[in-house]
């Protein structure tokens, strides 16, 4: 992943969530400097700052790299006849 999109990805999570870049930096431990340079892919991040600003914003590492542009159209075609047997039922249910 370009640090572009790293940046990308930890402003969407800090936006979803309303933070400011200074408050992420310090929930974080990181400098707001440090939080701005990210976000316009100035600088890369490593794993270990990755995940202290990953755990700061309530995010795992793994969903932070779940490919977020991926359709749910193109996920339902993914699964298996049992699966989509039981999304349906359970999308029923809901009803």
């Amino acid at each position: 992943m370009e640090k572009e999109e790293v940046g990308r990805r930890i402003r969407f999570f800090r936006e979803e969530k309303q933070w400011t870049q200074n408050y992420l930096a310090t929930a974080a431990g990181v400098s707001p400097t440090y939080i701005y340079q990210i976000e316009k892919g100035q600088k890369s991040v490593t794993i270990d700052y990755l995940s202290y600003i990953c755990s700061a914003l309530g995010v795992s590492l793994e969903e932070f790299f779940r490919d977020m542009s991926a359709p749910a159209e193109d996920n339902i075609a993914a699964l298996s006849d049992g699966q989509r047997q039981l999304l349906n039922a359970f999308l029923e249910s809901m009803k």
